[in-house]
């Protein structure tokens, strides 16, 4: 089909705005970043999966409602200029998935000349306020801003589909990172490739869509962070702030460095400015305003940028120089960047030892850290991968690396501490990282020593073979820790072991790592007992199994109407085969598990051998729910016996101990709440903070 005159004419123009750009990127960054951004623009990239984003069908307009608030929590501010095809489209996005949080959307017309001020009066729910006279962007957003009666401003611009689940993820992001003042969305072309993963900006006030044209998935755009700023085509503000920094500048009128200038005015109030990729919102970009810079409106983003320069001078002289590229190291630049690598993306609602991990890198992020993490299998867990991010965890995973060789090659230089995880990772993985990383501390975490509880457990069984395998196990472990600079343990009692077999070697003690979630219910709303563990950890089959054949006839006997709720994942065939015992409840895996923490009136923790701190202990006291243990159960844990927690070894006294604590009100209020003070005083995230400190965040010192 031959081109019309109108078809030849965007390709002119659209040319002449990528020459203008191209030449403008020359002179302010050099060849070498304007070749990677011209490289970025023009590479393959993964596609999201078929579904992943949500587009409005094409419909001529009929009236529909918004389902608005009168009292609402944001207020989004979506100003408009003609371009009513994407005004419609946005709106019907609002409306077929609509935000669950209490919401108002005021448009303010900026005085459109086509539909715009015929058909939105139809939109019930809508705030259609339109404007005396065209002023521009900056006017009509401040204008709605002072319209807006919501606690938090949303600005969004009119050629944008938010996603589903955009606002709550935008305005979580207050609650979940402190010092948040201003939150920008992922923005993505409606293609599914990447336009912003927040902004950067260089000294010379030059400014760069991050991740542009990549894959929103890429694990170096994929996590919560600090930018510069957020492109103001979807952004949230408390209102309180937004009018203590006075609003968008109108010394930027009409438009254009308004939103990179605000963000500096909220960092200079004290408040941070933070890319949430959970946030999706596709954005035409230059729908209402084009992309030449040399004629219409986007002529006034040349001027402004020298305006902006100007006026935040001294902020500028910290910022990349005009002639880098920004990367992840150089991003974070400012603070200590610490890698986490383990067999696997932990999950932390299955094992003690992936809520340990988790917690770990909330711990170093609220001491500054960057936090890295790189799962030695490679993969990608959903949605624990996503949780992640976030947190504001770089999380890296294939296929956007091809090896772990060439991967520490390129990243391993930034790190000042690398943890790595289980003695069988760390074989692995000690000599790359000496090779690629010898300026890093190397942190062996043992998570809890593997030799001593291979070793116990053979004792048990009286398996020749399975202490020939400790022995083994122990020998590597050992090797490990002498070629490392730090090894984690859990407990005192695995400190004073490895002075006798790993004498000179620095050990600290990080044990489990807990957050206090408080006293729950009070004994008469509970009732029964429960055990949690996953079952892939040999000593938690072992301890149910013992439980229900040894202890739980006699607990049966004496309360007949009680039950057992077994709760883990990965349970094995043997494991199932207990539901059919009389008062057994085998539930496996378990999402949410805070109502059985807060229902079930006893926990039990009856494992026959084992090594390290059990997290099953931590997680029922810290839910202030009183456990009846054995005496390895609560090895190294600070607990008094009928002052925390109850502790049994054999059957009869195990039985009698759940009885007794499970009818007894006061025994029952004493250990609850002593339990939860052990917790905070010992496994909180404040009881590690200081040892964290100084593993992962103080100059290396020699080792004792």
């Amino acid at each position: 089909m031959p081109l019309s005159p109108a078809d030849l004419g965007f390709l002119w123009r659209r040319g002449l705005g990528l020459l203008r750009r191209g030449w403008a990127s020359l002179r302010s960054r050099g060849w070498r970043a304007t070749w990677a951004r011209t490289r970025a623009q023009f590479r393959r990239v993964r596609p999201l999966p078929p579904g992943a984003l949500y587009l409005p069908a094409p419909a001529p307009f009929a009236p529909f409602t918004l389902p608005t608030s009168d009292a609402p929590v944001a207020s989004l501010v979506i100003p408009v200029y003609g371009q009513f095809a994407h005004t419609l489209a946005c709106l019907r996005a609002l409306a077929a998935h609509p935000p669950a949080t209490a919401f108002e959307a005021i448009v303010v017309d900026d005085g459109s000349a086509d539909e715009t001020p015929d058909a939105l009066p139809q939109v019930a729910g809508l705030r259609y306020h339109r404007r005396a006279a065209n002023g521009g962007f900056i006017a009509a957003c401040n204008d709605g801003a002072s319209l807006a009666r919501g606690d938090v401003l949303v600005f969004l611009n009119n050629d944008t589909i938010p996603q589903p689940g955009w606002l709550e993820a935008l305005l979580a992001t207050f609650d979940e990172e402190p010092g948040a003042g201003l939150v920008g969305a992922q923005l993505l072309y409606p293609d599914g490739r990447l336009q912003e993963a927040g902004g950067v900006v260089f000294d010379d006030g030059g400014a760069w869509n991050y991740g542009r044209f990549a894959s929103p998935d890429d694990p170096r755009f994929a996590y919560l962070r600090d930018c510069d700023y957020a492109s103001g085509a979807a952004i949230a503000i408390p209102r309180a702030l937004f009018a203590a920094v006075g609003g968008f500048d109108t010394r930027y009128a009409p438009a254009y460095y308004e939103d990179t200038d605000l963000a500096f005015a909220v960092r200079a109030a004290g408040r941070r400015v933070v890319y949430q990729p959970a946030a999706r919102v596709i954005h035409a970009e230059g729908a209402t305003a084009g992309t030449d810079t040399g004629s219409g409106m986007k002529a006034h983003q040349v001027r402004n940028r020298g305006t902006f320069a100007a006026h935040r001078a001294a902020a500028l002289a910290a910022m990349l120089p005009a002639d880098t590229v920004p990367t992840p190291a150089l991003l974070h630049r400012d603070r200590p960047q610490v890698l986490l690598i383990d067999a696997m993306t932990p999950r932390p609602d299955h094992d003690s030892g992936s809520l340990r991990l988790v917690n770990l890198m909330r711990l170093l992020r609220e001491e500054g850290a960057h936090v890295v993490f790189l799962p030695a299998d490679g993969h990608a867990v959903a949605p624990y991968t996503a949780q992640l991010q976030r947190l504001g965890v770089e999380a890296w995973y294939r296929p956007y690396f091809d090896g772990f060789a060439g991967w520490l090659r390129e990243h391993g230089r930034r790190f000042t501490t690398i943890l790595v995880s289980r003695h069988y990772v760390a074989a692995e993985f000690l000599p790359l990282l000496r090779a690629h990383a010898p300026q890093a501390r190397i942190v062996f975490d043992t998570v809890d020593l593997h030799y001593l509880r291979e070793r116990r457990g053979a004792e048990v069984s009286g398996d020749p073979a399975l202490a020939r395998a400790a022995a083994r196990t122990r020998a590597q472990e050992l090797a490990i820790i002498a070629d490392s600079d730090v090894t984690l343990v859990v407990s005192e009692v695995e400190r004073t072991l490895l002075r006798e077999d790993a004498p000179g070697a620095r050990v600290e003690i990080v044990s489990n790592l807990h957050r206090v979630a408080g006293a729950g219910r009070p004994f008469a709303e509970r009732r029964d007992v429960v055990f949690v563990g996953g079952f892939r950890h040999p000593p938690n089959v072992d301890a149910v199994r013992w439980f229900v054949a040894e202890v739980w006839p006699r607990v049966r006997a004496r309360l007949p109407g009680l039950r057992f709720h077994c709760i883990g994942s990965h349970v094995t065939p043997e494991i199932e085969a207990l539901a059919s015992t009389p008062g057994v409840v085998v539930h496996g895996h378990v999402a949410d598990l805070d109502p059985h923490m807060a229902g079930a009136r006893v926990a039990v923790a009856p494992l026959r051998f084992g090594a390290g701190v059990k997290g099953k202990v931590n997680l029922s006291m810290a839910h202030g729910q009183p456990v009846v243990a054995t005496a390895c159960a609560v090895e190294g844990m600070h607990l008094r016996d009928g002052e925390d927690v109850l502790v049994a070894d054999d059957p009869q006294a195990f039985a009698e101990a759940v009885v007794r604590l499970h009818e007894d009100a006061a025994l029952w209020t004493t250990l609850a709440g002593n339990g939860l003070e052990n917790v905070a005083a010992h496994f909180s995230l404040d009881a590690a903070r200081a040892t964290v400190r100084d593993v992962f965040l103080t100059p290396a010192r020699p080792a004792p």
